[in-house]
């Protein structure tokens, strides 16, 4: 998705292919799968599997205070980023917890999996106990 597809209008109002966020929230789900990225939109045409359709009733029924107060648990990091989702709060599975993300408009045309990583950087220290032999002696500089 290049740069030009969504963007922030001179008075701050947000825009996604042309259309601002309230066009966008009062299309159906055919209408935004159109403009989606082709991946996205072959996936909903196809149709969503039933633990996509839950969490997307679930995240139309849910007001972004609810989810604010108690986020909308999900393991389901395939899920697109769709217009109903906007300023709602999940909490995305990362493999071993779950972590709050809050969805803002440019976040549409992603995955919810994209903003959790679950993969985290590791930082190896000195040898210690246990180590081999050679690893032990660290040279003195």
């Amino acid at each position: 998705m290049s740069g030009s597809d969504y963007r922030t209008g001179r008075e701050g109002e947000f825009t996604y292919r042309g259309y601002d966020l309230d066009e966008l929230q009062d299309m159906s789900l055919e209408e935004v799968a159109e403009l989606l990225p082709a991946r996205m939109r072959r996936s909903i045409l196809r149709g969503l599997t039933v633990e996509q359709e839950k969490l997307l009733e679930k995240a139309r029924n849910t007001t972004a205070q609810e989810s604010a107060n108690s986020p909308i648990r999900t393991h389901l990091r395939d899920m697109p980023v769709l217009p109903s989702f906007v300023e709602k709060t999940f909490a995305v599975y990362n493999g071993s917890d779950f972590e709050r993300v809050r969805i803002e408009p440019e976040m549409l045309g992603h995955y919810l999996g994209e903003f959790q990583l679950t993969r985290t950087s590791v930082e190896h220290g000195q040898a210690g106990i246990g180590a081999t032999r050679s690893s032990k002696f660290v040279p003195l500089k």
